[in-house]
């Protein structure tokens, strides 16, 4: 099962230069070290949660101070862009990176649409229309389409990505109809809802069938399933969880600057649609209680239904988390336990947010190298014996 780190580019306090610096250093270290890729997402306006507003960018940087690793767009926000853009851009660091890019994609949420101009109802057609049109646009010859969103006369497009026909393709998932999407549409799942293994194994299961049916809207079909948690590698086992633990609880805390703001305006763009739309019921519930979806993600650790938030505030200590595989956390061994839970699942890659507020750039970067001269290595052992 393949290893990568996604970024946030968490400050609690503003510092840009330094997040920048630390980012690269790390993402450099992870490719010493074997890491398969590195996931950057796109997000605005979330005051000290995020900075990471252009992963393109960073990835021009990165293209140059890596050698092997994988980019991984984690997600490009198909409704902010016009999909020429988005297209050239990724294209742009395939070649750079010689062929290492991942295109994920999402719609986001509705905080960070509205400062765009963006009516959230609009995002689930917004992100199908593009996802129809970048790899279209990525053939050969002249490109021409007439949308609803969308309209571009005959242009030539260049450049076209490195990779033939193109890059994988995948979406950010936080629920089982969008893994019902994916699966038609023949695209990678990116479940980057935080959930007890147990939970998503069936799920994946689904996919994997269903996606071999699948109307691909690209080129080829992306049959890959990342699972996302919280991972920290260090010598001091209980230390490890218990610091991993409290960097699941910070990130998705009741206190983060804008959430107020988000609940505020949520609960305004409910009151004047008479409700929310079906496909961003799950969304909308987790900031306001009422608006929940059937079939909405279960993330707590029972399996069962209800929110990350209480399960993990009101219930479950670090060990505890790091047993279900909810975090993988602790030293060598235990992160090699929690890993040999997710890979049961079915899963093809686990992607860990290890550079979080809570976790400083010194114990990030012992951390990958841990993972690196101790965790890495055994994964290949175990795969050379298994392949015969």
């Amino acid at each position: 099962m393949r290893l990568s780190l996604a970024f946030e580019m968490q400050r609690p306090v503003l510092d840009d230069a330094a997040v920048i610096r630390d980012t690269i250093d790390q993402c450099v270290l992870a490719d010493e070290m074997g890491f398969d890729t590195v996931w950057f997402v796109e997000h605005h306006f979330l005051t000290s949660f995020s900075m990471s507003p252009c992963p393109e960018v960073i990835f021009g940087a990165l293209s140059q101070r890596t050698k092997r690793i994988h980019l991984g767009f984690g997600v490009v926000i198909l409704p902010y862009h016009h999909p020429v853009r988005v297209a050239e851009r990724v294209a742009m660091v395939d070649h750079l990176s010689g062929g290492r890019v991942e295109f994920g994609t999402g719609r986001s949420a509705a905080y960070e649409l509205t400062g765009m101009g963006i009516d959230p109802r609009d995002s689930r057609e917004m992100w199908e229309e593009s996802l129809a049109m970048v790899p279209k646009i990525w053939e050969d010859g002249l490109f021409e389409w007439q949308g609803k969103h969308w309209q571009v006369p005959p242009r030539d497009v260049r450049p076209k990505p490195l990779q033939k026909p193109h890059p994988r393709m995948w979406v950010a998932a936080l629920q089982p109809a969008t893994y019902q999407l994916a699966a038609e549409k023949g695209i990678g799942v990116m479940a980057l809802s935080v959930a007890a293994p147990s939970y998503l194994t069936p799920h994946i299961a689904q996919y994997k069938q269903r996606v071999q049916q699948a109307n691909p809207v690209g080129k080829f079909i992306t049959n890959q399933w990342l699972n996302s948690t919280m991972g920290f590698c260090d010598e001091d086992d209980l230390a490890a969880k218990e610091l991993t633990a409290k960097s699941l609880k910070t990130f998705f805390g009741p206190d983060r600057p804008y959430l107020k703001d988000q609940q505020h305006l949520y609960a305004q763009l409910v009151e004047s649609w008479g409700g929310a739309p079906d496909h961003l019921k799950a969304n909308f519930s987790r900031y306001l209680k009422g608006e929940g979806a059937e079939g909405a993600p279960a993330v707590d650790l029972s399996g069962g239904s209800g929110q990350i938030v209480t399960a993990v505030w009101n219930q479950f200590d670090a060990a505890t988390l790091a047993d279900r595989a909810v975090i993988v956390a602790g030293d060598p061994e235990s992160c090699l336990k929690g890993i040999a839970v997710h890979e049961a699942t079915g899963a093809d890659e686990l992607q860990f947010l290890m550079a979080t507020e809570t976790i400083p750039h010194d114990k990030v970067m012992s951390s990958i190298e841990l993972f690196g001269k101790r965790v890495i290595p055994e994964l290949k052992r175990k795969a050379e014996l298994a392949a015969g």
